[in-house]
Parts: C-alpha cells; structure tokens; sequence
C-alpha cells in the first residue's frame, strides 16, 4: 500500500473522530506578510502524523494549499492558484502568506490529524490598507465675499476600508447646513486592487473674516488620521472704508519729506485714488501713496483721498509742521575793548514752547548782557533752543582787548641773587622787556594775566623798569634793587625811625597844646579854693609845677605810643617794653584809665 493510499484511508477512518474549533480573526496590512496561526500557535497535540492547511473559495469550496508530515522538514504546496507562490508555513505551524491583497480576506482552516484524532482551526483574515494623504484638488483660485462657491475637492486615495473625511477651517470641524456649507462626499473602489477612494467636495460662502482662514480636510482611518496641507484662498470685496496715513516715524519737521498712504480695506485693493491737497485734486494711478516734498509751515492744514471712481469714500488727516527759527547777534568772532558796551540780541520763532539755554565755554550760564566788558567776560557763547525734537543753536566767540597794564612788580631775596616778579593784564598777550639782563624764570599767559620772572645778580644798586606792550599800547614801572642782601633791611628800619620820630613831634605839640589848656583852667580854680580858703581859713595851694608837669609827662608818652601802635610801622621790630611812671598823686578821673592800683602809670 502507497503512502498516497494510506492518507487517504486515515482521512477516511479519522473523519468520525473530526473537531473543529471556534472561528478565530486575524488582520494583516495590504502588501505584507499575513502570519495565521494554527491553534492560537499552541504546540500540536500528541501522535501527530500531519498538518494541512486549506482555504474557502469565493464560491464557498474548500481548497487546498500545503500538507506538512510530522516526520518531514518541508512541505508539499497542493495549491493551485497564485497562492503557490505565495505561501509557505512556519516552525509554528502558522500559515504565511505574503504580499497580502484584498483577495485574502476569507476564511483559512489548519488541519491537524494525530492517531487519535483529527482538529481543525478555521482562521478569518483581513486586509487594511491605509489611505495616501489626503490632499485638496481642484482649488478654487479665489472666493467672492457672500457668494457660494466650491473650494475644493478632498481626495483620500486606495485605502480599506474607505477612509472619512472632515473638511476644517483654522483647525475645527466644519458642519455642512446646507447653506454657507455643503459637503458632498462619495466613494470609488478600484476593481483590480479593491482599494478605495473617498471624494469630499465643500461648497462654501466666504465672509471678510475668512480672508486669513486656512482650510483643510483630515482622513478618519482604523490606522489613524491624516491631515491635508492647509490651504487660503483670496477673499474679493469692494472697498467699504479709507484710511489716510502719514508716513513718518515722529512729529512733522519743517523741510522733510512727508508720504501719504490711502489705505482700503477693499479685496483686491484698488489702484486709483484721488489725493485732496488743501483743496487740490491730484490723481495718483497704479499707487496709493503721494510724497509732499521739503514740506513747509505753511503745508500745514487737512489732506484728503477717495475713491478715483466713487468720491463718496473718502478720509482726511490734518497735518502740523514743526519749526524753529532762531537768530543771534552778534555770531562769528567779536572783537571787543575793554571796559565797551556789548548788547546780545536773540530772538526766535517756533511752533510751539521752546527751551532757551545758554553755555559759555562748554557750561551753563546766564543770558549774556555786558554793560561794561572786562577780560573775564571773554568766551565762547552758545545760545540752544528746543522744541519737541527740534534744535538750533548759534554761538559767538568774544575777545576783550586791552592796553596792558602792569598790576605788580615785586623782588625776592633767594641766596646770592633776587627774583623780580612782573604781572600784567592785557589782550592780546603783551611782551615783556626789563632794563637789565636777567635769567628768565618763569613765564605764563592766561585769562588775560601774563607774568614774567627774571634772575639777577646786581653788582651795585639798581632801579630796574618792567616795560610791556602789546599792538594797543603800554605800560611801565620801576623798583630799586640793592647790591647786597641787607640793604631792604637797613632802608626799612631808617623809614621806621624816620616816622617814630615824627610822632614823637606831633604827641609833644599835643601835650605842649593840651599843658597851656589846663595851666590856663588851674588859675581859675585857683582863685575859686582861694576865697573857699578865706572862709574856712585852710590853705590847700599846690603849686602849678607839681601838679601839671608829671600829668604833661602821662599825656605826652600815652600819646606817643598810641600813635605808634595805631600806625603799625614797626613790622617785625619789637615796640620798646614800657615804662613805670611814679605818680603817686594823680588819682583824678581824667587818667584813671591809665593808672594800676599801686599809683603807677603803665604805657
């Protein structure tokens, strides 16, 4: 008995024993590899002798397509269709079947025949495919405000089952109402692949506000969602509003460049429009903007534009100019004598409040007003004015001349030689000249004061001059300059002398004037004490002497040495240390002042 034989008798006796099990599910993608597993991949049962796997035809006939002995390492393909090319089985026992298409979706049953008994696993397959994205076809080029019209067409190509498509607008779902929006929606199923494809059409009335709308339309799949590239259509609408605009990035300066923009919110916006210029019509073609050049004061005032062909739309926009005038007198360079009369005039005109400042050489200052100039008055001025963004400035620089004039001329003693020191004020910097040769010291010349310094060694007593001279004249002046160190010293003490002793002169005729004054004042008194003498009969006569020449002593030192004192000649020479005067009995109260307790007079 062939082996041939022998199945088919263990078919036949195993067919009373035949099981068969629940009906399971598999799915597979379109174009892979479909795994179906036999008995849920469970090993198989023991004594197995073979495993065959079948297939349900379209008209509902079993076929066959491999057989696998339990002793063999490969399988017989009994299939007749494209399924022998197509199928092959696992370690596993499962049944794969590659390049998966529609036409698999049906029913496969795993065969396993044991000595003992005989089981069948029926297995349901099915096939999705995913749909390409889904993309807008037939794009409306533009949409007219308030009038229904198709955007587009969304496609959602080759797909099982057929996908859903939702149209949105700016990410949310749009609901057909069957006005504003329609949606029409069919599916077409290719006969060779039994794939689909899915057509949405929207019809859509457009408004203003859909002019920066985004559409698009999303794919609903078992294996998930796409979502088309969004698209934006143009919205058309007439012109309903203008707007005039001036073009500039602050306030309007006198001179400037000034742009008008007439602004529509029409869609497309028109090309034409009507500029009103202060009363003028300027047409402007294929531009909405017109540029007033170098504009002045006087441009000031409103501006207009409309529609070219509906006058009726229109706007305006009134426009200020800023300005500034400033003028100055005197500018430029000014040359001035010393001690003239200077009157600064400015004067301005300005648009609105100005700021008036003043600076003198790089600081603030006052308005400047000379009624009599002096060198310090000199300087560079600069007058500023502000308003808004506006600044002017104009600015004058002053040169207080003068004829030089010698303010000091002084020596020093410095070891062996002396330093001679000579200062002048004058403009322009006056020249030094001396009337001996000297080593020049030091020189300088600022804010009008020049000083010159000489070194000389003089061999015997000098006058010396200090001369100088600048284009507007002179000046000179002369001091006496010894040979030796001391002399200063020596000339100074003879003028002190020469002065002490003349207020000694002057406090003798005082006293000399103020002794024949109370000689004079005691002999009326005399004869007063003498008839008071006659009636009380005492004498108490002193003689003039005694009491006059000790108090013309008092008056004539005191005098003296006030005058010294109030003088102050003496410098650093000491005064001389006073003296006692003993005048025990001048106790009056015309010199009470000068007396101490113990009847001395101290000067």
């Amino acid at each position: 008995m062939d082996s041939s034989t022998f199945l088919l008798l263990a078919v036949a006796v195993l067919g009373m024993l035949w099981q068969a099990q629940g009906l399971g599910t598999v799915s597979g993608l379109y174009g892979e590899t479909v795994v179906v597993p036999c008995n849920e991949g469970a090993p198989p049962p023991e004594g197995l002798m073979f495993i065959k796997w079948k297939y349900e035809r379209d008209d509902g006939t079993s076929g066959d397509l491999l057989v696998k002995q339990a002793h063999k390492q490969e399988a017989t393909v009994q299939a007749e269709s494209d399924y022998a090319e197509r199928v092959a089985i696992a370690a596993n026992s499962s049944l794969l079947i590659s390049g998966a298409s529609l036409a698999d979706r049906r029913v496969f049953t795993c065969m396993m025949v044991s000595t003992s008994n005989l089981l069948e696993y029926p297995v349901t397959v099915e096939i999705y495919k995913r749909p390409s994205a889904p993309e807008i076809i037939d794009k409306a080029k533009m949409l007219d405000r308030g009038k229904a019209a198709v955007i587009g067409t969304c496609v959602g190509k080759d797909a099982h089952p057929a996908a859903e498509l939702t149209w949105t607008r700016n990410g949310k779902p749009l609901i057909a109402d069957g006005k504003a929006v329609v949606i029409s929606s069919s599916v077409k199923m290719e006969p060779a692949t039994r794939l689909s494809t899915t057509f949405s059409t929207l019809q859509y009335t457009a408004t203003k506000q859909d002019a920066d709308a985004a559409f698009a339309c999303s794919a609903a799949h078992p294996l998930g969602a796409q979502v088309s590239a969004p698209e934006m259509f143009p919205i058309h609408y007439p012109t309903e509003n203008l707007s005039l605009q001036v073009l500039s990035m602050g306030p309007i300066v006198e001179g400037e460049n000034v742009t008008l923009k007439c602004q529509a919110d029409g869609n497309p916006p028109p090309v034409s429009f009507n500029f009103h210029l202060k009363g003028v019509q300027v047409p402007v073609v294929g531009s909405n903007t017109y540029t007033l050049a170098a504009i002045t004061r006087d441009a000031a005032g409103e501006y207009k534009c409309s529609l070219a062909d509906n006058a009726s739309i229109e706007d305006a926009h009134a426009i200020e100019v800023n300005y500034l005038d400033l003028s100055l007198s005197p500018t430029g360079k000014v040359l001035k004598k010393i001690g003239d009369k200077l009157n600064v005039t400015m004067e301005k005109n300005t648009s609105g409040h100005a700021k008036v400042s003043w600076t003198k050489d790089g600081k603030a200052a006052k308005a400047p007003a000379f009624e009599r100039l002096t060198y310090a008055d000199a300087g560079v001025y600069v007058c500023e004015v502000a308003t808004g963004t506006l600044k002017r400035s104009l600015n004058f620089q002053l040169v207080v001349e003068g004829v030089p004039e010698i303010t000091s001329l002084t020596k020093q003693r410095a070891d062996s030689h002396k330093v001679l020191t000579c200062e002048a004020l004058g403009v322009p910097e006056p020249s030094f000249q001396w009337s001996v040769n000297g080593t020049e010291v030091e020189s300088s010349y600022a804010n009008a004061k020049a000083t010159h310094r000489i070194r000389v060694e003089p061999a015997a007593n000098l006058t010396v001059t200090c001369s100088v001279s600048n284009k507007l004249g002179e000046d000179a002046r002369t001091i006496t300059v010894s040979s030796r160190v001391g002399d200063e010293g020596y000339d100074q003490s003879k003028l002190i002398v020469g002065v002490v002793v003349g207020l000694l002169v002057l406090a003798a005729l005082v006293g000399i004037i103020y002794w024949i004054y109370m000689k004079k004042r005691y002999r009326r008194n005399k004869k007063q004490r003498n008839k008071s003498a006659m009636l009380t009969g005492k004498n108490s006569q002193r003689g003039i002497d005694e009491l006059l020449v000790p108090e013309f002593l008092v008056i004539l030192l005191t005098s003296f040495r006030r005058a010294v004192v109030a003088a102050g000649l003496f410098g650093k020479h000491k005064l001389p240390k006073c003296k006692e005067v003993s005048v025990p009995h001048l106790c009056d109260n015309r010199c009470s002042q000068l007396l101490l307790s113990n009847g001395k007079l101290v000067i």
